[in-house]
């Protein structure tokens, strides 16, 4: 990417530590045996002792190394390295047999001795250890021409050596068998290493490389020494402890380091891939190894030309060998060309193949230098970016990005490069890329190496990222204003607070909660309700400065973040913060135009709680909370400042709590059930449990009376109401026992808070207990997780869940669509069922709006293969328009309310429900089954009885004292 700073990086080169340390003992200790060589060693006596026992322990030192290095190291060169120790040991063992004849016995060695031997049986172990480090190769052409390869270079050796030298040394006359096979075997030997040596350079294998080079000199210094030795002219005047002798000693001194290089140089580190060749080196090497044939061919014909040019007859072994040379090179020949057809052949094959998977693949392959150039592009740009591929070709990736997500690509690939391909073979990028009409798109690409410059597979993502933005967005916002719900709201409290600095004073949290508007939906209808709740919102966030934050969080309350303005004055801050409040309350108490242009009023009664130095944000929402309901209880349409003695309420609502306890032990809870009716056949398939506190009048209450005076967190239940939970638990599994041995066999729902489950108030196993306690079948019980609280663990909770479902427990959503945490507790827990909140369901009939987001829930619930069952369907439109979106159950008033055991019973053996479009209803709304009678007014106190629960946007009452 040639954007500034986005060039490719390179591995910074290495140099310097314990490498060059070794490097330079080794001249040290060569130099040292060389310079004692040049200048005699000081006697004779001590340059024969160093030309024979020097050069013993220097092998002896060479076989040590490669035999430990080879036992302590599982590589694939192993064998190779325990041969080097071998033919190591070999020229050790001569050279000291030489050294018992020379410096003990004080005598000439005789020729031959058995110091000839052991030198004999260095070249066998040498040169089988150089074939196991050659590359082999993969077909047989391959074994072939390497064989051939040999040959060549061994025969052109032989052809040029014997017209030098061998035809003279090959007169037997008056010698021995012995002696002369002993004259032809080590020139013969040296021939057949040094082609080896050859044949290796060119084809060993990259793995390794630079103890294969030094064990590769060293062989070649010491054939080097075998050959100057075996000349006649220096043969008959060689002399131990000369300098010829301080070669061998530095091939054995390269032998013996020769198996560490790569452990200092760190190409061979344990769980490490080795080193990349450089990609320079490579055409240097193929077009000399390419050569090799024919400048085997040129030496054997120098041989020939040799003997030609100087007036001798052509030796038979000359003419000969140069004859299997020639023969050699024009078969080689024929054998390469045969092979590169075929391999052209296959070549074709698989770009024919690849082009047509590239070709014919959605996803856009595009192929950059180093320098960020794009080199190749796939046709499948035209269809995703709507450019040309050509166009594209030739064009600086950087300048295809965004500019905002440029350096954070670059970062990525940067850190991808620095990787080891081993840990990190790929990575992934998304970013937004430039389409052919200007627009950008959102683009995901998988990154692979190549050649230096990198490979993309990119595929366009923009629908995707659009879904989840607008999935994103529907999670965090209220389906019906659009503003702001409890979550994201509570996150940018949390962001204010943490935020905050001095000249931030002043930050203060507005409850707000319209007065009268239950009269609206009585009177005027829940359309018109919903068209009052959306102009009050924008009511509301018109009246907030830019940086101040709104909220809606159900019903009719409503909620406003005020930022500081560095105020340090206690009472101009309250002054300021009152006066927006009150501007607020008379902005909302105006009259609202609604549907058919009638005209309505509501009251706004708003709470609020400055920001005091560490306050929580749910502590500061809470106080909030509690001015609010104080401003109710005041008489409404008023503004009330948090003081610190409205925690009396908390503490009477302790209060009250112990009552609750002290009811559930004598007795004062009944357990009633309300049934989930198939919206497709009217058929009971399932009941919900429902705890009922009974007052000394017989009247029951209901949870959300009952409950609310235990709540400290208004998005969850309190601790304080674990006793209870487990009480209906209990209930609702015998319950569900006896009916099932009645004949009843339905499934009970049983409302359970997320939290709860991994609580200490409910201690593990409890519910398997339960289970197992009344015989309960598999999928008979079904947990309704409710509560959004975003500080719950959700990796322990699908845990906890899993480990209930495969003990045949069923798990259901409750309030599915009312905020961020829904969302994310159906990404990741495993769920059965999906509940849809009261929310949804109320003004889906009336609301299009409404009407579109719970269908698309439901498609969501239908596409993961759940149920679905509607909260609240307390009329037969709702259910006929549910029935219509794919909903398969219901629950609510339209059909039954809370049932006694009695009552149940006689609906389960009634029979299915009348539908509410069945024309068999005439039009008439569905018969609800005999609820108990339920009490909406405050506890201890008068009110209306009501058959149906309360709806989701009716006016908040005033909470019990």
């Amino acid at each position: 990417m040639s954007a500034p700073g986005a060039a490719l990086p390179r591995r910074p080169a290495t140099g310097g530590g314990p490498g060059m340390l070794s490097q330079l003992l080794l001249a040290l200790v060569c130099g040292g045996y060389a310079t004692g060589a040049v200048f005699g060693w000081g006697s004779a006596e001590l340059a024969t002792t160093m030309g024979d026992f020097g050069l013993s322990g220097a092998a002896g030192l060479a076989a040590a190394s490669c035999f430990w290095y080879g036992h302590t190291r599982s590589t694939r060169f192993r064998p190779a390295w325990l041969l080097f120790a071998a033919s190591s040991a070999m020229a050790g063992f001569g050279n000291a047999v030489w050294g018992w004849y020379e410096v003990v016995l004080d005598r000439p060695v005789p020729s031959p001795s058995p110091a000839d031997f052991c030198f004999l049986l260095f070249a066998p172990p040498a040169i089988i250890g150089l074939l196991v480090l050659a590359r082999r190769p993969v077909t047989r052409a391959g074994w072939v021409c390497l064989a051939l390869d040999s040959w060549l270079i061994g025969g052109s050796l032989l052809t040029l050596s014997w017209s030098l030298a061998l035809a003279h040394t090959a007169h037997f006359a008056g010698e021995t068998v012995a002696h002369a096979a002993l004259s032809l075997a080590y020139p013969l030997l040296d021939i057949v290493l040094v082609s080896m040596v050859l044949a290796l350079h060119f084809k060993r294998s990259s793995a390794n490389r630079s103890a294969i080079n030094t064990a590769i000199a060293a062989l070649a210094l010491t054939v080097l020494c075998d050959a100057l030795f075996t000349s006649p002219l220096l043969q008959q005047h060689y002399r131990s402890g000369q300098i010829l002798d301080a070669g061998w000693f530095a091939g054995y001194m390269l032998m013996a380091y020769a198996p560490w290089v790569a452990r200092e140089e760190g190409e061979e580190l344990p769980g490490k891939r080795l080193r990349p060749v450089p990609p320079s080196s490579r055409p240097i090497a193929g077009s000399l190894a390419a050569l090799t044939p024919y400048l085997a061919a040129a030496v054997c014909t120098l041989g020939i030309l040799y003997n030609v040019l100087d007036g001798h007859r052509v030796d038979r072994v000359v003419l000969f060998t140069g004859c299997t040379v020639v023969l050699a090179l024009v078969v080689r020949q024929g054998i390469m060309l045969l092979d590169n057809i075929s391999l052209t052949q296959e070549l074709a094959q698989k770009e024919n193949h690849f082009r047509s998977l590239v070709q014919g693949s959605s996803d856009v392959i595009m192929i950059a230098a180093p320098t960020g150039i794009l080199r190749y592009v796939s046709p499948a740009a035209a269809g995703v970016y709507g450019r040309d591929a050509e166009e594209l070709v030739g064009s600086e990736l950087a300048s295809l990005i965004h500019p905002e997500d440029l350096g954070r690509v670059v970062h990525e690939v940067r850190r991808f490069l620095a990787a080891p391909p081993a840990d990190e073979p790929t990575t992934r990028i998304e970013c937004r890329f430039r389409s052919g009409s200007g627009d950008w798109l959102n683009v995901e690409s998988t990154v692979n190496r190549h050649h230096g410059g990198l490979i993309f597979n990119s595929r366009d993502v923009t629908e995707r990222v659009r879904l989840q933005a607008q999935l994103q967005h529907t999670a965090e916002h209220d389906p019906l204003t659009d503003l702001p719900n409890r979550a994201l709201f509570t996150k940018r409290v949390q962001q204010a607070l943490a935020g905050r600095r001095v000249t931030d004073a002043g930050t203060a949290v507005l409850f707000i909660d319209l007065d009268g508007f239950k009269a609206v939906n009585d009177t005027v209808g829940h359309q018109a309700g919903d068209e009052l709740l959306v102009q009050a919102a924008r009511r509301l966030q018109d009246s907030v400065r830019a940086g101040d934050s709104t909220a809606r969080f159900g019903g009719d309350e409503f909620a406003a973040l005020i930022i500081g303005d560095g105020t340090r004055d206690a009472a101009a801050r309250e002054y300021r913060i009152l006066e927006i409040a009150d501007r607020l309350r008379l902005t909302l108490s105006q009259p609202y135009l609604v549907e058919g242009g009638t005209e309505v009023r509501v009251a706004a009664s708003i709470g609020v709680a400055f920001a005091e130095p560490g306050i929580t944000p749910g502590t500061l929402m809470r106080n909030a909370d509690l001015a609010m309901y104080r401003a109710k209880q005041a008489g409404k349409g008023r503004v009330e400042l948090y003081a610190p003695q409205m925690q009396a309420d908390v503490v009477r609502r302790a209060e009250l709590a112990t009552r609750l306890r002290t009811a559930l032990h004598d007795g004062e809870f009944a357990l009633l059930h309300q049934p989930v009716v198939e919206l497709a056949t009217g058929r009971i398939t399932a009941v919900s449990a429902q705890a009922r506190w009974r007052s000394a009048q017989g009247i029951l209450f209901t949870p959300d009376e009952f409950l609310r005076v235990a709540e400290m967190d208004r998005g969850d239940e309190s601790a304080r109401t674990a006793e209870l939970g487990r009480w209906t638990l209990e209930k609702a599994a015998e319950q569900a026992d006896r009916r099932r041995r009645a004949g009843h066999a339905v499934p009970v729902y049983v409302r359970l808070p997320a939290g709860r489950l991994l609580d200490k108030s409910l201690p593990p196993k409890t519910i398997e207990a339960i289970v197992l306690r009344h015989g309960l079948a598999s999928g008979s019980l079904v947990l309704e997780l409710s509560g959004s609280d975003p500080r719950i663990a959700l990796d322990e909770l699908e845990r906890r869940l899993v480990s209930l479902r495969r003990f045949g427990v069923r798990i259901a959503l409750d309030g599915f669509g009312s905020g961020y945490a829904a969302m994310s507790a159906l990404r990741r827990l495993p769920i059965d069922v999906l509940r849809l909140d009261r929310g949804l369901v109320d003004g889906v009939v009336e609301s299009p709006r409404l009407h579109k987001i719970t269908a698309g829930l439901l498609r969501i619930a239908g596409d993961l293969g759940m149920q679905s069952v509607a909260d609240g369907v307390d009329e037969p439109e709702q259910a006929r328009a549910l029935l219509a979106m794919g909903c398969t159950h219901g629950q609510g008033a339209a059909f039954a309310g809370a049932l006694d055991e009695h009552r149940l019973r006689h609906a389960l053996d009634r029979g299915p429900y009348a539908l509410p479009d069945d024309p068999a209803d005439g039009g008439n709304q569905v018969l609800v089954g005999g609820a108990l009678p339920v009490r909406s007014g405050a506890v201890g106190g008068a009110g209306a009885l009501a058959h149906a629960p309360l709806r989701s946007n009716n006016e908040t009452p005033v909470p019990p004292t």
